[in-house]
């Protein structure tokens, strides 16, 4: 089937209303991210979901609270523009300003090569989500062994170069977001797409906006 876009935001949902536990800290609204700016077409910092993988985030979240546990989430929905910017960057040569922090031992080339980037995104289709967990008891993130948007063989999450601790985190993450609905992702420890997700050929193009979802 042919990929389609649309502008209709009427099958998606703020998660901050849906699932008000969950922790957001959108990383494309801010300029700590590996463009070093904010990216297109993120109007506001927060997260937008389809309503049935927002439907489905809540049984994980449910799963987690009782374990002690909150989700954070570093993106959802990304809109086709900001797909965009991402490609137009990795054209552009000589901006690696943020080279050291999330791509140190790989050139901007080779991030689209190894599947860290796509030029056709999942995000962009709305059940796709970016997150790790928070420890209740302290209030800060679960030690994964690598950080957010890492673009390195650590970040795979059967990386085993990794303390046993920090392995262990990952398979609970992994474990109650496969049991949730979600399917992971082979090189990024934090990337889950709904398995069943309800546009799996549809690219959607408006900004995350919560004024624009209530139009």
């Amino acid at each position: 089937m042919s990929q389609k876009n649309t502008l209709d935001p009427s099958g998606f949902v703020l998660l901050g209303e849906a699932l008000p536990h969950v922790v957001q800290e959108i990383r494309y609204y801010s300029t700590y991210n590996f463009i070093g700016e904010r990216v297109d077409g993120y109007e506001e910092p927060c997260a937008l979901l389809t309503k049935e993988a927002a439907r489905a985030l809540k049984g994980v979240c449910n799963e987690l609270l009782v374990q002690g546990y909150r989700l954070k989430v570093f993106d959802a929905y990304r809109p086709v523009c900001a797909v965009k910017q991402f490609i137009y960057w990795g054209i552009e040569d000589q901006d690696v300003r943020m080279k050291p922090y999330f791509y140190p031992d790989l050139e901007k080339q080779e991030l689209f090569q190894r599947g860290y980037i796509a030029k056709s995104s999942s995000h962009s289709r709305g059940s796709a989500l970016d997150l790790t967990l928070l420890d209740m008891k302290t209030g800060k993130e679960v030690d994964m062994g690598g950080p957010f948007d890492l673009f390195s063989e650590v970040s795979h999450p059967d990386y085993r170069g990794i303390t046993r601790e920090q392995y262990e985190n990952r398979m609970l993450l992994q474990r109650v977001m496969i049991r949730g609905g979600f399917l992971p992702m082979s090189c990024e420890w934090w990337h889950f797409c709904l398995k069943d997700e309800p546009y799996p050929d549809t690219y959607f193009e408006f900004p995350v906006s919560s004024d624009y979802l209530r139009r």
